[in-house]
């Protein structure tokens, strides 16, 4: 049974499903708009380089990724500051760089960087007492403050999310002690009744103390049931009218706002039927356990923990877009992992794999 879990033809063959999957989408999405009459060219295109980057990650010696880790996190943190200054505006947000048609998200290699660091950082971590445990805080509290201040300043809230819960994986697995869970529940739960307070007697001050713009972000996320979404209703229209098996490449039965990307799963339920719904979310349950069965069996290593850092980032971005898709979450524009539209996610994903891979039973 072990040796069928860590079989990487268990990894491959769902996400093969899901590649297949998305290429429909694609081929389907052009009867949308004429934006999507490209995309799924773009998407074999992004696919097949994915793909090779994670061959050649795979030859590459995993020590040498880490030891130079910081270089690409700096990298990054150039990248976000450049886009904050000549970064294309899509969709509200200053987040992306635009070469000869194509664009690029440095929040993406951001989450790649971030990732490399906080494990190098928490395997060089020696626990000697509540002074090591400090400086071990600050250090992964400056290294994701850092992106996330200019990822909010885009703004992307999904980055910042990614961001925060590779932080606290990192933590967790520290063993530091509960202290600073305690420490950092009192923090939270005061943060929240202050801001809860001031939201219901006082809004004015609340704006002025957080600005206007970050203050509308979160009463948007706190409000989001009450809110009506064009995109929402029709995703949730386009499943309803779905039967449980029903292909079509001839045209899309409705049109949803952002179905290349965002809400691409109701998208695939609204193009091929409620079953297409139910593979995609067993490809995803099959990737998903076997990356914690490899975490598990894996010696303690900073891939290990890099592991670690994927495998949070994957399954929340799993949960939060399929919890948008179904009404569940806020929308706050994360796309699903392999399936939506798009190539930075997909490329920095496939490197986050092919270092994945190139474990090799030996500490790094």
């Amino acid at each position: 049974m072990k040796k069928v879990l860590n079989s990487k033809f268990l990894f491959f063959i769902p996400l093969l499903i899901i590649m297949i999957i998305s290429f429909l989408d694609m081929y389907n999405a052009k009867y949308l708009s004429t934006l999507y009459n490209n995309n799924l060219t773009k998407q074999i295109i992004w696919y097949t380089l994915g793909i090779i980057i994670l061959l050649l990650f795979r030859k590459i010696n995993t020590s040498f990724i880490f030891k130079y880790a910081k270089y690409l996190y700096i990298l990054s943190i150039l990248l976000l500051i450049y886009v904050l200054i000549f970064g294309k505006v899509i969709n509200g947000a200053r987040a992306w760089i635009t070469i000869k048609g194509l664009s690029f998200g440095p929040s993406e290699l951001a989450k790649l960087s971030l990732a490399l660091m906080l494990s190098n950082t928490l395997n060089s971590f020696a626990n000697t007492g509540i002074k090591s445990e400090a400086l071990f805080i600050l250090k992964v509290f400056i290294l994701t403050v850092i992106p996330s201040i200019l990822v909010f300043l885009e703004p992307d809230t999904g980055a910042i999310i990614f961001f925060l819960v590779m932080a606290f994986t990192t933590v967790v697995l520290s063993n530091i002690h509960k202290f600073w869970y305690i420490l950092a529940i009192l923090l939270i739960t005061l943060s929240i009744g202050t801001f809860t307070f001031l939201y219901l007697f006082n809004k004015d001050l609340l704006i002025n103390l957080i600005g206007t713009s970050f203050f509308y972000r979160v009463e948007r996320l706190i409000t989001f049931k009450t809110m009506s979404s064009y995109q929402l209703e029709n995703a949730i229209v386009g499943m309803g009218s779905s039967s449980a098996l029903s292909p079509t490449l001839s045209g899309a039965r409705i049109y949803i706002p952002e179905a290349p990307t965002d809400f691409v799963f109701a998208f695939s339920i609204t193009n091929f039927g409620f079953i297409t719904g139910f593979i995609i979310l067993l490809c995803y349950l099959i990737l998903d356990i076997y990356l914690i069965n490899s975490f598990i069996s894996m010696k303690k290593s900073t891939l290990k923990y890099f592991l670690s850092c994927f495998i949070s980032i994957f399954i929340l971005n799993q949960i939060i877009n399929i919890g948008m898709n179904l009404g569940l979450l806020p929308i706050i524009g994360i796309p699903l992992p392999f399936l939506s539209y798009g190539g930075s996610t997909l490329i920095i994903y496939f490197i986050f794999l092919g270092i994945i891979f190139n474990y090799k039973e030996k500490p790094y």
